[in-house]
């Protein structure tokens, strides 16, 4: 579903201790299939993965 390289933007994170907001966007490093763990570098710097099991959602970008 996700590719190293696709351009996402964060819709949702359930994350408490991140200043990222929805409309952030970033870039695919990797997905963990078996975690739902999808690796993010957020443009503002973060590499906050998103837990997409937890309540975290992305939708890609076009």
């Amino acid at each position: 579903m996700y590719q190293r390289g696709q351009r996402v933007v964060l819709t949702a994170t359930n994350a408490p201790h991140t200043d990222l907001r929805p409309g952030d966007e970033g870039t695919v490093r990797s997905l963990d299939p078996t975690l739902s763990q999808l690796r993010v570098t957020w443009d503002g710097g973060s590499r906050l993965s998103m837990l997409l099991d937890e309540g975290d959602s992305v939708r890609l970008l076009p």
